[in-house]
């Protein structure tokens, strides 16, 4: 066990202006002893005595101030009447410092009523020994207590917190660099007895904190463990708000109340997973994952034969360009002209393509625009190895026959550029946006998209693979966008998708609220197959047709 003792001396004692500002906030008359201190939720969270407490909670709820209270009683406290030692690990310094910035605060007063002293907030080196005999100095800080107790905040994980024994509280642990590992040797710390209290906001459903939580939940850490949850909302309903006018001294208001929440709520914008996850503490389906499976399962009401797909050999690029594009003009007619026959031609359209060459898809689709500027996903193509000269074949097709064509939006990133410039080139500048993919791009259009699928105002095809695509998307350092890394465990890479229609439905999202004058397309006379515009028999183009009935698409599906 650590003995917590300095290397050599304490470093210094922190001054009242080394802590942070939501310790220093703290009113003068403020006792943590009196009746009402801790909100309902606090003291219930606090009044658990199992040794595994995991809660999951939203933020703004008091749930660490509430904990490191009741932990510094815990200090303070001779052994016989429960004492013991207090760690504090969190994710950060900050975290760390605001922790024991709370406990010399509550220290203060119970030291006094007590008749005890206390040291000042020390800060000293622990000394961290990992499994293979490495050491580590860690800069720490502490309140010793008369009792033979202290609280000690580490600034950074220990790599031996079985060392650890005593109360051990885990703060945001979800945010940890190493989630699993802080659990796990947190659970075996009990061997020699103590309470472990894991605290966190989620941070995905697939987060090793949400599935200890589940884990709890099922039963399988026995009987002295249990999940106590603490929403937002909750804390509003046992006082918060009134808490937080009290600590600025600022008398409370039923509008203000109303208006405060209101802040915090839309305060999320368009993010509302986000919000969910962090407020509800609901966690999302992936870590950072901004559309939740339910929302995409709500927007898949189109038929799934919405979706074609083009997938050629490598060998079909050796073939003469005049045999690739007669076996695409084949392929336009059998599968692609009947889709484009099926589109409403009262309805207003635009397009949009995320383009991709070899390993990815290259993603067509056009968006319908239906009453009320509900977005429709009548026709979507997927190219797979398909040739750019093919590739543009098939797009001027399809773009020449959208109904009432209000435009469109391209991947003009890396190879996609050559394709965007001469679209825009044929069809206009102004009626074709070429999209340079990047951070700010995807910060401004992306969380569109998701609001559309948030509100229910978007409908897709019930196609899995573009489902999967949807689940790509998620927050980047706050930044909602598809990431395009290459995951090394996939056994093969060909088939593992990247997020390419969910661009190119974010490309088509921007389209639709940039939209150009429409332009109709009227088809021309129909005449059989074989003749031209007289009736009269088309020898070269009969030819044609000759060679076209001979060659079958190679995997369209």
């Amino acid at each position: 066990m650590h003995a917590v003792q300095p290397l050599a001396t304490t470093l210094r004692t922190l001054e009242w202006d080394d802590l942070p500002a939501s310790v220093r906030g703290i009113p003068e008359g403020f006792n943590p002893l009196d009746d009402g201190v801790l909100m309902k939720h606090q003291r219930e969270v606090a009044a658990v005595r199992a040794a595994i407490i995991a809660v999951p909670k939203g933020r703004r709820t008091g749930i660490t101030f509430g904990t490191m209270l009741d932990k510094t009683l815990v200090a303070a406290a001779r052994k016989s009447a429960g004492g013991d030692n207090v760690f504090y690990i969190g994710d950060t310094k900050e975290k760390g410092l605001e922790a024991i910035g709370y406990c010399a605060k509550f220290a203060r007063v119970i030291a006094q009523a007590q008749g005890q002293g206390i040291s000042g907030v020390e800060e000293f080196l622990f000394e961290d020994q990992d499994d293979t005999g490495k050491t580590r100095h860690i800069t720490a800080y502490r309140i010793r207590f008369a009792s033979g107790f202290q609280v000690c905040a580490l600034s950074s994980r220990p790599a031996n917190i079985r060392g650890l024994q005593g109360h051990v509280v885990i703060d945001e642990a979800a945010f940890h660099p190493d989630v699993q590992g802080v659990l796990d040797a947190a659970t075996a710390l009990l061997i020699w007895g103590g309470q472990i209290t894991v605290i966190s906001s989620h941070n995905g459903k697939n987060n090793p904190f949400a599935q200890f939580c589940r884990d709890i939940e099922a039963g399988r850490y026995g009987t002295d463990a249990v999940v106590v949850t603490v929403t937002f909302d909750d804390a509003v309903a046992n006082g918060l708000y009134e808490r937080v006018c009290f600590m600025k001294g600022t008398p409370p208001t039923v509008e203000g109340k109303q208006a405060w929440y209101a802040k915090i709520r839309n305060g999320y914008g368009v993010r509302k997973a986000a919000m969910r996850e962090e407020l509800d503490a609901i966690p999302r389906d992936g870590t950072g994952v901004c559309l939740p499976g339910v929302w995409i399962e709500q927007a898949m009401v189109l038929p799934p034969e919405n979706v074609l797909r083009l997938a050629l050999d490598d060998d079909f690029v050796r073939e003469s360009p005049e045999e690739r594009t007669a076996w695409t003009a084949d392929w336009i007619e059998r599968y692609l002209e009947p889709a484009l026959k099926r589109l409403d031609p009262h309805e207003r359209h635009v397009f949009s393509q995320d383009y991709a060459r070899h390993r990815d898809f290259s993603s067509w689709g056009t968006i319908a625009l239906a009453a009320g500027m509900r977005r429709r996903l009548p026709l979507s193509i997927e190219m797979h190895k398909v040739p750019f000269a093919q590739q543009r074949q098939i797009t001027w097709h399809c773009i020449e026959r959208l109904p009432r064509r209000c435009g469109g939006a391209m991947d003009a990133t890396g190879s996609g550029e050559a394709l965007a410039e001469e679209t825009a080139d044929k069809f206009g500048h102004g009626h074709v946006h070429q999209i340079k993919l990047n951070r700010a791009w995807y910060g401004t259009w992306m969380p569109k998209l998701v609001q559309g699928f948030a509100d229910g105002m978007i409908d897709i095809p019930a196609d899995p693979n573009m489902a999967q695509d949807l689940r790509a998307i998620e927050e980047v350092d706050g930044i909602a966008m598809v990431s395009k890394v290459r995951r090394a465990d996939v056994k093969d890479p060909e088939l593992f998708r990247h997020g390419d229609s969910a661009v190119m439905l974010a490309l088509g999202w921007f389209a639709s609220l940039n939209l150009s004058a429409a332009i109709d397309f009227t088809p021309l006379p129909a005449f059989p197959r074989g003749f031209d515009n007289l009736g009269t028999a088309d020898r070269d183009y009969d030819q044609g047709d000759d060679y076209l009935a001979l060659v079958e698409p190679r995997a369209t599906w």
